[in-house]
């Protein structure tokens, strides 16, 4: 009796450290991944956390519309208090849009990923392409931030979050910047493997 009694109490702690062990990822941006237009239920974690079924992973939308990397770098400390185990960051669509100084916004950038680090939770980095109305010079200096500082960490790089889907009127709302239902479940295929990978190998 007390040998069944002693399993019994085993079996109930694995079961509750398994339960506690659940890994989470926070996605960590501005509309692009925030759902901007879309009901809950088609917004990026949740189709993700679809994709990734009851493998013991949670995801956390930490993503803000209108959000710029300065913005990002005031909430992030707040954000980090969740404690992810791995983030996937991307912002500054809205820094190109205003036309702020590619300067700043890798700086801001650059102080993010620190804070991160700092705290030994994993990064995934996903870019942004400046539009070609701004000039070369513009898109060169904003379009160099992510791979510089993918180098500079020594972080994972997905070069463009919005990849397949960007001008591309069907799988974008009316407003031409935003994925709809379509773009939404093309961007999740496609970050699905890279955030796979940094979960699984550790």
């Amino acid at each position: 009796m007390r040998k069944l009694v002693f399993y019994i109490w085993c079996l109930l702690c694995i079961i509750q450290v398994s339960a506690e062990a659940k890994t989470k990822v926070m996605l960590f941006g501005d509309s692009l991944m925030a759902g901007y237009g879309l009901t809950q239920n088609h917004h990026l974690d949740k189709i993700l956390q679809k994709k990734f079924g009851d493998r013991n992973i949670t995801f956390i939308n930490a993503s803000v519309s209108g959000d710029t990397t300065k913005g990002g770098l005031e909430r992030i400390d707040w954000s980090l208090g969740d404690k992810p185990d791995l983030i996937f960051l991307c912002l500054g669509a809205n820094d190109m849009l205003r036309g702020i100084n590619p300067k700043v916004t890798r700086d801001n950038l650059d102080m993010m990923i620190r804070k991160i680090k700092n705290k030994n939770i994993k990064i995934i980095l996903a870019g942004m392409v400046a539009q070609k109305s701004y000039g070369k010079s513009y898109a060169k200096e904003f379009n160099s931030i992510y791979p510089d500082l993918s180098k500079k960490h020594k972080i994972k790089l997905y070069p463009f979050l919005l990849d397949g889907v960007a001008l591309k009127p069907e799988l974008n709302l009316d407003d031409g910047k935003h994925p709809n239902i379509k773009g939404v479940e093309i961007i999740a295929k496609n970050i699905f493997p890279i955030i796979q990978n940094e979960i699984f190998n550790k």
